[in-house]
């Protein structure tokens, strides 16, 4: 019995999916006038090069390939401004169990490509990538630095020096001082609590009292490292900042956050995240529905025999 063959309808002329992977790309072009064909490459410069030169001979205007950790990005920033590239979520274009190799998934790629049957991820242009990689980087150093001072005070507490029990904020002045002069080596509690002022809630006698412990050289020495290396972060988010600043005057998207920043409970750098993360042009998103979702901030549906199961959408 003669099985039933489904085609599906062409609404691209000439594609090409790559299968990508840290050390070699599997390519198969496909299209009109043009034979199917299946080629393996480097993931070297030289390679992807090689490549896209290829793709120009052939005549081929769009590439599709999966979302593969970081290694997709070196093909996209090489081949991008000579093709149509659709970066594709892995989970939306599997293969059939059991038969996956990178040939067939490269050729899968590019009959789904071919076929109108992908929807690509959001890639913002390369000044926007470029200060997404920079916010990213600033918001690690900034949760270092937290977890930097959370250090301090186990530390203290491991000298049983309990003064995070008596302060409101351990990188408030008092609190400041008092820790500078423990690692000094001061251990008159008379000098320690005359940095008490009044406005804090906490009696001098409390003060005094979460001040006696046991702070030993090997405590100093670590709280003396610990500051240091919260000294050496907080310099670096100095310069994380500057470079920001610079970057979104020669880019021209220092009105743009401006014009964020007057919005209520969005101050600058919530402005320099919120650009850094969707950019400034909003015609990639067809309305705020559907910004919503991409960031996972609306409901996704899933609906099977009538009934909806609660879940969300992610990017």
């Amino acid at each position: 019995m003669e099985s039933n063959k489904v085609e599906f309808e062409q609404v691209i002329e000439r594609g090409c999916g790559i299968d990508v992977h840290k050390s070699l790309l599997v390519v198969t072009v496909r299209g009109t006038g043009i034979k199917e064909e299946t080629r393996e490459y480097g993931a070297f410069t030289e390679d992807i090069e090689s490549m896209g030169g290829w793709l120009q001979e052939i005549n081929i205007t769009h590439i599709a390939m999966e979302s593969t950790g970081v290694y997709w990005k070196p093909v996209f920033n090489i081949l991008e401004s000579d093709f149509e590239i659709i970066l594709v979520n892995a989970r939306h274009i599997k293969n059939v169990p059991g038969h996956k190799t990178d040939k067939k998934d490269s050729r899968w790629i590019a009959k789904l490509l071919l076929s109108g049957l992908l929807k690509g991820s959001f890639i913002p242009k390369q000044p926007i990538r470029e200060l997404r990689d920079m916010t990213r980087y600033r918001r690690k150093i900034v949760e270092q630095i937290a977890s930097e001072k959370n250090r301090i005070q186990k530390i203290l507490e491991d000298g049983n020096i309990k003064l995070s029990s008596v302060v409101s904020n351990m990188s408030g002045a008092v609190a400041t001082k008092i820790i500078e002069d423990l690692i000094a080596g001061e251990e008159d509690i008379t000098k320690l609590v005359a940095y008490r002022h009044g406005k804090m809630q906490a009696s001098e006698t409390d003060l005094a009292k979460s001040l006696v412990g046991k702070l030993t050289a090997h405590h100093r020495q670590m709280l003396q490292l610990i500051k240091q290396s919260i000294k050496d972060k907080e310099l670096l988010r100095a310069n994380i900042d500057k470079l920001i600043d610079e970057h979104l005057k020669s880019n021209e998207l220092e009105l743009d956050r401006e014009l964020l920043s007057t919005i209520p409970g969005v101050g600058k750098e919530g402005a320099e995240y919120i650009i850094a993360e969707i950019g400034n042009d909003m015609s990639a998103f067809q309305d705020e529905q559907h910004l919503s979702s991409w960031a996972g901030m609306s409901p996704g549906n899933n609906e099977s025999a009538g009934k909806k199961k609660l879940t969300y959408n992610l990017r």
